[in-house]
């Protein structure tokens, strides 16, 4: 396997790195200069530079301290003042017009981001573009259903003798932390309506893809009051615990390692007040039923398991195949793998491109090697070769259960599969696994797939018919089960996480009726208000 490394001067020029060494950081509404230590972010792509090839080191950000989390801390609860503050009291259309001008502010930004999402992460320009306009749909879809949400609950409910006005309130102090694999779209899924709710919050940004997010901290501080958005970067262990620790966030947006959730959750003091929205681990099944159509079902089956090299929650992490199917099956799938180009990010029709986690392709090559020492075999030509940062996909066969891989979430370029005799083999898997995010089922019969969408919708979030696992669209619930997720993020779902229905009740009689008629004609409540946003 030969994999591209160019020089400096043979990448295109609007495809060159800029160093940023990131020097700011925004708390209560200020960018502050920071001087102390510096965290180095090099990029998962070698470069030959006078003759030597090495990873190009990309620049670097501050490495906060437990003085600044607080810090942060403490603009946030300025912010809130305990919900009586600027932005959790503002009208709904009005910080509805302050996200709307951070993303004309951060449409500005798109081409600078998709170049550092390239390089940070060794996402392809196809998919980090998709990323970047994907989250700019998000933030509009989410205005939108702000705006329907509080249309309806601008009338006033009468109930056995008591007239009410329900509406969402928010909870207080969010601490929102992204995942590596989507540091722009996955954190702004729960940071923007984190805020639109009325929330304030403090985020901090996933280990890999941080200076992405440098170019919008301008933005957040031209957009929003101060303090609403404050940015922590360092080492978790030193600026998330003293966070946590305080007692004082009321709610912690994680999307990450179901073990990293635990640690941060259980720092916190009173855990019965901390709302937990989090999306974790998933080992999502493809099964395919003896009568699928596999000239229709591989391209599905090919793209989820390896679409972003497998490194995405909703990713087929393993594949059950009849018996008398998997000969068949392993052929098809081997050759359209062969039709997948590797390389550097830019390139047209790469669809493989290097992992930016360190030490991740040796943590990988034990995982094969386990899987081989447990009776499997490595199908494809190259399948598990590395060369530095890069590993080409590797398709095993048959995958034992006795093997690590059949069970842990492997997050990159392997692909297990396993044979089966009976349904009840991949059925038991996924009722007995500890994930249960999605399942992809390939078929035809409808009776079959019938009785067996019976029984998965009780072990996963969602079964995928003829078709591979994924978070879209938008206004879909995206929750798991078990391990796999606390709590459901959609347009409309991540609205109603942040926030809590708040209830403003009176008894129906004349007297509190006239009450209720001045206060609206007066327009001396924000919550009492029967005016909607058209």
């Amino acid at each position: 396997m030969k994999f591209p490394i160019p020089a400096f001067h043979e990448i295109p020029v609007a495809f060159q790195p800029e160093i940023i060494h990131q020097t700011k950081y925004l708390i209560d509404g200020e960018l502050r200069e920071w001087k102390g230590d510096r965290i180095s972010v090099t990029s998962p792509l070698i470069i030959q530079d006078q003759g030597e090839e090495k990873a190009w080191e990309l620049g670097s950000y501050p490495s906060l301290g437990a003085n600044e989390a607080l810090d942060a801390l403490a603009a946030c609860e300025r912010a809130y003042d305990k919900g009586t503050g600027i932005w959790p009291q503002m009208k709904i259309e009005e910080r509805i017009k302050a996200i709307q001008y951070f993303t004309q502010l951060m449409v500005g930004k798109r081409d600078q981001i998709i170049k550092l999402l390239m390089w940070e992460i060794g996402k392809t320009l196809k998919d980090s573009a998709k990323e970047f306009d994907r989250t700019i749909e998000y933030i509009n879809d989410t205005i939108n259903a702000l705006k329907e949400g509080d249309r309806s609950s601008s009338r006033f409910v009468f109930e056995k003798g008591i007239f009410a006005q329900i509406k969402r309130a928010p909870y207080g102090i969010v601490l929102c932390m992204g995942p590596f694999n989507y540091p722009l779209n996955e954190t702004f899924c729960t940071l923007i309506p984190a805020i639109a709710m009325g929330n304030t919050v403090i985020f901090k940004p996933a280990k890999f893809g941080v200076l992405l997010l440098e170019p919008l901290l301008e933005c957040f501080q031209k957009a929003f009051p101060k303090g609403v958005i404050n940015t922590l970067y360092g080492e978790g262990s030193t600026v998330i615990s003293p966070v946590m620790e305080s007692g004082k966030v009321d709610v912690l947006a994680f999307i990450g390692a179901s073990t990293t959730a635990n640690i941060i959750a259980k720092k916190h003091p009173r855990i019965n007040r901390l709302r937990a929205i989090l999306g974790l681990n998933a080992k999502n099944p493809a099964i395919l039923l003896p009568d699928c159509d596999l000239d229709q079902s591989i391209p599905e089956v090919l793209s989820g398991s390896l679409s972003y090299n497998g490194q995405r929650c909703t990713a087929l992490k393993i594949i059950f195949v009849p018996e008398a199917l998997a000969s068949s099956f392993l052929e098809k799938y081997i050759h359209a793998l062969s039709q997948w180009k590797f390389g550097l990010p830019w390139q047209e029709q790469v669809m493989l491109t290097p992992l930016p986690e360190s030490g991740k392709t040796a943590w990988l090559s034990d995982l094969i090697s386990d899987a081989i020492q447990k009776g499997a075999k490595i199908q494809n030509p190259m399948g598990g070769e590395v060369y530095e940062t890069f590993m080409y996909p590797a398709v095993l066969y048959p995958v034992s259960p006795n093997s690590k891989l059949y069970h842990e979430e492997q997050f990159g370029p392997i692909v297990p599969i396993v044979p089966y005799k009976e349904i009840s083999e991949p059925l038991n898997y996924v009722k007995e696994s500890n994930f249960g995010q999605q399942v992809s089922i390939f078929g035809k019969d409808p009776k079959v797939i019938g009785r067996i969408t019976d029984q998965l919708v009780n072990q996963v979030a969602r079964v995928n018919i003829n078709a591979q696992c994924q978070r879209g669209p938008d206004t879909f619930p995206f929750t798991g089960r078990k391990d796999s997720a606390d709590g459901t993020l959609s347009v409309s779902d991540a609205l109603r996480a942040f926030s809590m229905r708040s209830v403003v009740a009176a008894k129906e009689d004349e007297e509190s009726k006239e009450l209720f008629r001045s206060i609206l004609e007066t327009k001396s409540s924000q919550f009492i208000s029967t005016n909607f946003i058209l």
